[in-house]
């Protein structure tokens, strides 16, 4: 039996400060060579060597500076074992060395991983690749976790990722902030992987092993965004819709852990402080006269915030903004929502054709449009679509308690 065996906790205190710095722990070990695949390998050992050895000695009072040092100490000996390596050993080890030092000397950890997101984002990736480069190297999420979140197959993820962190090594991308004329090509990609993970997150709410680690990573990230950049209003925008969301946290489940739907939530469990938060980010962000996805979808946010204060849903509002929505990025999400708006206005036909005229490769194992088809049936009188929709949705569903909440409904109709 190995020490981590023996001791659970040294197992989670060692996942833990993989999950909380693998990004960081990357970025430092990639940033002189810039060689992210290497740089994870170590990463992976050290992780390795430290359940074998942090039982039997204990955690260290740094465990990230440990961590660093022993995924160095990895590099510089596949550096002494590989020939190509071996005659440009010395300057190698130098420099490894001399910025270890300056990054444990000098610079916080959060600036590094800011860095590795916008070198992520550098226009040299392929577009395709940069927000999911960003979840693995910087979020630590795994590749087939990544492609679910694509709706693409792991293979494909997988080559992708692959290639794109040899292209990092292979051009030298430079690690630093770009300058403000290189903000625009880059900080979409960025945000988009700061709200995948704290998507991802999210559907993992409500586990009792990782409450929150995602979402309040993302939450991090956005606030360190819009404190760098404090002229650009989209990370408001990002942050803002986060807020909101997080904001209704307490509300989503009952005493009894059933699945509460936003429209049936008891306003007083939302966490008021940010909600407010978010009402004056999305208001500063206006300010700048650019209104992107993000400030689009935190509005969405605000106006079903606004109904228990007012007593209805703003529709036409939704509607409108769902036309920006859509207009902005015509992603499958946006298109859904729109359609559900639309049947809920009364336009139930526009909306179900809407949603019929989908990709079917796309939507055939999205979960959400079947809940999206069910609900349009529903206000349509459609019952046996209804009933199809939801047998379909309960399949796909992965959060027990939502699943519960489908069945329910299901039940009622037979």
């Amino acid at each position: 039996m190995s020490g981590a065996e023996r001791n659970p906790d040294i197992t989670r205190a060692a996942e833990r400060v993989a999950r909380e710095s693998y990004g960081k722990l990357v970025a430092i070990l990639a940033l002189r060579d810039r060689d992210i695949a290497s740089a994870e390998d170590a990463l992976s050992d050290a992780l390795a060597t430290a359940l074998r050895v942090w039982p039997e000695q204990g955690v260290p009072s740094n465990p990230e500076g440990w961590l660093v040092t022993a995924a160095r100490n990895t590099r510089k000996n596949v550096a002494r074992n590989t020939r190509v390596r071996r005659n440009a050993e010395p300057e190698i080890l130098r420099r490894i060395e001399e910025k270890a030092e300056t990054v444990a000397q000098q610079m916080p950890l959060s600036d590094e991983r800011l860095r590795l997101m916008f070198v992520c984002a550098h226009p040299a990736i392929d577009t395709a690749a940069r927000t999911p480069l960003i979840l693995q190297t910087v979020l630590g999420i795994d590749a087939a976790r990544i492609a679910r979140l694509f709706i693409v197959p792991a293979a494909t993820m997988s080559q992708r990722l692959v290639r794109a962190k040899a292209r990092i090594r292979d051009s030298g991308l430079a690690f630093s902030l770009p300058e403000a004329g290189e903000i625009a090509p880059r900080i979409d990609a960025v945000l988009d992987a700061i709200y995948a993970a704290f998507g991802a997150g999210w559907d993992g709410l409500d586990t009792t092993d990782d409450p929150a680690a995602l979402t309040g990573e993302a939450i991090w990230l956005a606030r360190l965004i819009v404190q760098e950049m404090p002229n650009e209003p989209e990370p408001k925008g990002l942050l803002a819709l986060m807020l909101y969301c997080a904001a209704r946290r307490s509300a989503r489940r009952d005493a009894y852990g059933r699945f509460v739907p936003l429209d049936a939530q008891d306003a007083r469990l939302w966490d008021r402080d940010m909600v407010i938060e978010a009402e004056s980010l999305l208001a500063r962000a206006a300010q700048a006269g650019r209104f992107g996805r993000f400030q689009c979808e935190a509005a969405i946010q605000s106006v079903h915030i606004q109904r228990p204060i007012t007593g209805r849903l703003n529709l036409e509002a939704l509607r409108l903004l769902y036309d920006m929505l859509v207009a902005q990025t015509g992603s499958l999400g946006a298109q859904i929502g729109r359609a559900v708006i639309w049947a809920e206005a009364g336009d139930t036909q526009a909306a179900a054709d809407a949603l019929d005229a989908l990709p079917p490769d796309r939507v055939a194992t999205h979960q959400p449009w079947w809940v999206a088809r069910a609900r349009v049936a529903a206000l349509a009188g459609d019952t046996v679509r209804q009933k199809d929709s939801l047998r379909r949705a309960i399949d796909l569903a992965e959060d027990a308690a939502v699943r519960t909440f489908l069945m329910d409904q299901y039940v009622e109709l037979v």
